[in-house]
């Protein structure tokens, strides 16, 4: 036991002398440099700490500083970071032992250490740090941050607004004092909610009335913004929601709660002035709403309360706008909110259809015709005109020759008249007239002896291309009508007297051109529901009866995305056709058989596409966005035109419309009309005096 208990003491003798050999062999310095030369400080301080020191070319300068204390390998690390940074440098610990000295406002880009809430580093060495803040905003925060930090070198603050973080870089010591004061700062702007549910008032008119007492008055400094309380009306639970600062919050609370009692008559009147809806719409509603709220309170509550009689008077002043409701205080809380609620400012869309067609036409036509005098011919109906109304027109247009009148003599044979021709009888050009009239394209005829024969050839194109772009403005739920064309007037009925020489028409007018008619509802978020009717009319052409009209017409419910374009429907159309007429065996002869037959062909292309592109406007501020835009694209159109000009007429006669703006522009006054054309160099005469108007 004896040797155990020596052996134990020697070791524990041993220990302590090896620390305190320990302590006493550790290092210490008593800095001391005047006059030096910066890079030579660098370089001892490095050879000291047994670190590597690379040196930026832009150190230069010498320093002057001294220690009376003796210091620490820590300590001294830090009096070298210290008497870098009043210089204007920094100190940057890379791996392997290695420090990088650089200016100051080079540090901020460089390697530096991203230090926590734990992080140990303290003193003058260059770090960056990412602080979270959660109950104010970065945006504001960080110009007050900016005027405590070494901006000119390197210290450095920038925010991120969208996770609301600050990101700090500069020393050790200045970051944590920044740090201290955001989050000082911080709980300072934590804002809590209280909800305080009322009895007897309604939440929203409580809530107008604090907000036009936190009003700033005019002329006067406006309170803080953090003094300041938010206050928002839950009409659901007929509750006001404040968040703020505490003592303000207590100050709104106190003064709700004196508010919210009840009133001393049973019955009340009110007078709601409208701002949106019209009163007369409102009384329905608001009658059902209150026969409801009364017939649910009977049902519910006890005899006693049921009995109490619960009349409503509501009525509608069309001149003011306005709603007189008579009612108990609590049916008027419930009136009230369904008002507000209902007298919303209701949005408006702006409807644009795209309607495109595209419509093309090709056809092509050769045929020959034959004709014997003797008899017999060829003929094909799908030419523009026939051989034998050819030949019977050519045949009442031949004129007569006039008959021969024999001479007179009288009894003794002596000529009293000589013999002579009458007059040739002119033909009738009519029917060939009309028969070359319904020719298309060339007719080429022949004649020789009994034979004639005639070609006919013609080839048609026709390309049409429509756009039209019609738009219309409405508000939710009301239908819009919109039309541009014509009233073509159309024979309905016709009456004639017993001689034929009165007849009697009746003629009816029809809307021909483009018609929209459109009924928006705008649901919650940003769709549109359209029910929609569109239609494309126009007069193609006479008929054997009256003129025969195409129409294009669509009739349908659409969902669409505000700014989205949808389309309605369309139509592509392709015809190909081919007619051949020619005689048997003879049309059918290669090469020869062409001479025999009649051939037609024609084809057909229509694309007709409509689309539609409903805007939801909101405010005013996105109606008067569209309106300048629409009202420009005209305006730069005639000025366009103007530009262009006129082949016959000046140009001062074509209309431009003024530079837009939300103002009426009055008229110019005499005098300004006057100086106007003055600096014209036209002039005007000088309105008469008093005495030349009596002269």
């Amino acid at each position: 036991m004896m040797k155990k208990f020596l052996l134990v003491l020697t070791t524990a003798m041993a220990f302590n002398y090896l620390c305190f050999v320990g302590q006493a062999s550790a290092a210490q310095y008593s800095p001391n440099f005047k006059g030096t030369e910066i890079v030579e400080f660098v370089t001892i301080v490095g050879k000291n700490l047994k670190k590597t020191m690379i040196i930026d070319p832009n150190v230069r300068g010498k320093i002057n500083v001294r220690s009376y204390d003796m210091l620490t390998e820590e300590q001294y690390y830090q009096f070298f970071l210290s008497v870098l940074e009043v210089y204007g440098y920094a100190a940057v610990t890379k791996d392997n032992n290695i420090v990088k000295i650089i200016r100051n406002k080079d540090a901020k880009t460089a390697a530096i250490p991203v230090i926590g809430d734990n992080s140990n580093i303290l003193g003058d060495e260059m770090v960056t740090r990412v602080v979270e803040v959660k109950n104010v905003t970065v945006r504001e925060l960080v110009p007050l941050l900016r005027q405590l930090s070494d901006q000119a070198g390197g210290g450095n603050v920038v925010n991120y607004d969208p996770a609301n973080v600050i990101m700090l870089t500069g020393t050790a010591s200045t970051v944590n004092r920044l740090v201290k004061i955001i989050e000082r700062v911080d709980r300072a702007g934590d804002q809590a909610v209280e909800i305080i549910k009322l009895k007897y008032a309604s939440a929203g008119e409580m809530v107008r009335i604090i907000e036009a007492m936190n009003k700033p008055s005019s002329g006067k400094a406006g309170q803080p913004t953090f003094l300041i309380p938010k206050i928002v009306a839950d009409d659901r639970s007929n509750s006001v929601i404040v968040s703020g600062e505490v003592k303000a919050r207590e100050r709104v609370t106190r003064l709700v709660k004196r508010l919210d009692s009840e009133l001393e008559s049973s019955g009340n009147t009110r007078v709601y002035r409208l701002k949106y809806s019209k009163s007369e719409d409102l009384v329905k509603v608001l009658q059902g709403v209150s026969d409801s709220i009364s017939s649910e309170s009977k049902g519910t509550k006890s005899k006693a309360r049921s009995s109490k009689k619960r009349d409503v008077s509501i009525d509608a002043h069309e001149s003011t706008n306005s709603l007189i409701i008579t009612a108990q205080p609590d049916m008027l809380r419930s009136l009230e909110a369904v008002i507000r609620q209902l007298d919303v400012r209701r949005a408006q869309v702006l409807i644009e259809a795209i309607i495109v067609e595209v419509y093309e036409t090709d056809g092509v036509s050769l045929g020959v015709q034959w004709y014997n005098e003797a008899g017999g011919f060829t003929q094909f109906t799908n030419g523009p005109a026939s051989i034998s109304s050819v030949a019977a027109g050519a045949e009442a247009a031949a004129p007569t020759k006039g008959d021969y009148v024999p001479a007179e003599y009288n009894s003794d044979n002596v000529l009293i008249k000589e013999g002579f021709y009458q007059n040739d009888t002119k033909g009738d050009y009519s029917i060939l007239a009309q028969v070359l009239g319904n020719v298309s394209g060339m007719m080429f005829g022949i004649a020789k002896n009994d034979w004639a024969a005639i070609v006919q050839a013609v080839s048609s194109n026709t390309n049409s291309n429509v756009l039209a772009t019609p738009s219309i403005t409405t508000l939710d739920n009301e239908e819009a009508y919109f039309i541009v064309g014509q009233e073509v007037p159309i024979i309905t009925g016709s009456t004639s007297s017993s001689n034929n020489s009165n007849p009697f028409q009746t003629v009816d007018r029809q809307e021909v051109g483009i018609k929209l008619r459109v009924t928006p509802q705008v649901n919650e978020g940003n769709a549109v529901q359209l029910t929609i009717e569109q239609e494309t009319s126009s007069v193609s052409g006479n008929t054997g009866v009256d003129i025969s009209i195409n129409k294009r017409e669509i009739k349908t419910t659409v969902m669409a995305d505000s700014g989205a374009t949808v389309v309605l429907g369309g139509l592509i159309d392709e015809d190909v056709q081919e007619s051949v007429q020619k005689v048997p065996i003879l049309g059918d002869i290669p090469f020869i058989g062409h001479l025999f037959k009649s051939t037609t062909n024609t084809t057909r292309k229509r694309n007709l596409m409509v689309f539609l592109r409903a805007t939801i406007v909101r405010d005013a501020g996105l109606m008067a966005e569209i309106s300048e835009s629409k009202y420009n694209f005209i305006r730069a159109d005639q000025i366009r035109k103007h530009e262009e000009g006129l082949s016959l007429m000046s140009n001062e006669n074509m209309p431009i419309l003024p530079q837009w703006q939300d103002k009426l522009t009055l008229p110019p006054s005499f005098e300004d009309y006057q100086n106007k054309l003055e600096e014209k160099n036209i002039g005007l005469p000088k309105p008469p005096t008093v005495s030349e108007e009596k002269d």
